[in-house]
């Protein structure tokens, strides 16, 4: 279970933004306001994020507060499942982001895994579609939803990229150190239970 207080500022923030989105009474945007202050203040108070950060992070936030999407891609070769190296962390993940403007979430998973892996794939079965709050325990500030995506890998090699270091096939007993925020191995889990059921129904938060 997510922390209450972390619940509460993230619902203090849509408050805040759609009543500065839709309202139009000076008094009324003035109490958005300050809603939308005191959602920074709880998390500033909770965390070890500089107040910069977060500042900035809600200054991003424009409109109706809805999820962001990450989508990510799965690759399974030989009984080992294709895994890069972020830059940011040094650890390791299933190639994939956040998902961009303009593209179908089949489009945005090829994308991701050709900029970070250098290679191509095809999509072929939906894995799960998850709320990331109830597969990892920490403080985001976000609502993140994650589709998940089996596909079959067609051609290419790793190439040198702003995001990735490296990429590697990895048996599930021999997985890496995992940026855990991107991907858990339960959720690797549900890749090769795909992989190896036919039947397989996916999962869905």
């Amino acid at each position: 279970m997510e922390k209450q207080w972390l619940l509460w500022a993230r619902e203090l923030q849509s408050i805040s933004q759609s009543g500065l989105t839709y309202c139009k009474n000076d008094y009324d945007l003035v109490r958005y306001r300050e809603i939308e202050k005191l959602s920074r203040e709880i998390i500033e108070k909770h965390t070890e994020v500089s107040h910069e950060v977060i500042k900035d992070y809600y200054i991003r936030e424009e409109g109706y507060l809805t999820p962001k999407v990450d989508v990510r891609g799965g690759v399974i070769v030989d009984n080992k499942i294709l895994l890069v190296r972020e830059k940011i962390d040094g650890r390791w993940s299933l190639p994939g982001g956040w998902a961009d403007v303009n593209r179908t979430p089949q489009e945005n998973v090829i994308k991701e895994a050709f900029e970070e892996a250098g290679v191509l794939v095809k999509p072929t079965r939906l894995v799960g579609l998850l709320d990331r709050s109830k597969w990892v325990q920490d403080t985001c500030p976000y609502t993140i939803y994650k589709i998940l995506m089996l596909c079959e890998l067609l051609e290419g090699d790793f190439k040198c990229n702003a995001e990735t270091i490296e990429s590697g096939f990895f048996a599930m007993d021999q997985l890496p150190p995992l940026s855990l925020g991107r991907t858990t191995e339960a959720q690797l889990t549900l890749f090769f239970k795909a992989h190896q059921n036919p039947e397989y129904h996916p999962v869905y938060d």
